[in-house]
């Protein structure tokens, strides 16, 4: 979600992306007295030099599209962070040993866009084993139609929990 949207369809995406970023701060916020860590998986843009807080000084920065979901989900001191080169966040990354390390069972995956990094992280996390919650209002995607189609693929396909935030409960 930490996003310059800086490509052409940005517009588009951020009138979903929003919603969304509501959404997950309100579950971050709901979740996070409870011990839920939260890790930000995000794009490293190309940038080989780059580290999480200039992706996310840049996102925020004046003029920037995505700035209004940086506000909404900045960082806390507390939170993780990987840089990811491609679609998924476990691919050449230390994302699955970082859960690992965590002791995680279960995810919960959020972000944009749904039908492209969050399906391919999805995929990945399933593939080692995860239970899966992708709550329907804390995804966006730049179309209607590859929302709904995302979301019935991880329904369907990988089992994934697509109901919305509130229905998420700690056991």
């Amino acid at each position: 979600m930490i996003n310059a949207l800086d490509f052409p369809e940005g517009g588009k995406l951020l009138r979903t992306a929003l919603p969304a970023a509501r959404c997950i701060a309100r579950l971050k916020q709901r979740l996070k007295p409870r011990g839920v860590p939260t890790i930000y998986v995000n794009d490293n843009y190309g940038q080989w030099r780059s580290d999480f807080t200039q992706v996310v000084a840049r996102c925020a920065r004046t003029g920037s599209l995505g700035a209004p979901l940086v506000n909404l989900l900045r960082p806390g001191d507390d939170d993780f962070f990987v840089l990811k080169p491609e679609r998924s966040g476990f691919r050449d990354t230390p994302l699955c040993m970082l859960l690992e390390e965590l002791g995680a069972k279960t995810l919960i995956l959020t972000g944009i866009a749904l039908d492209v990094c969050v399906l391919a992280t999805a995929t990945d996390a399933d593939m080692h084993g995860f239970k899966l919650h992708v709550p329907s209002d804390c995804v966006a995607s730049e179309t209607p139609g590859r929302r709904t189609a995302s979301l019935k693929l991880l329904r369907d396909s990988l089992q994934a929990d697509t109901r919305p935030s509130r229905a998420i409960t700690l056991r």
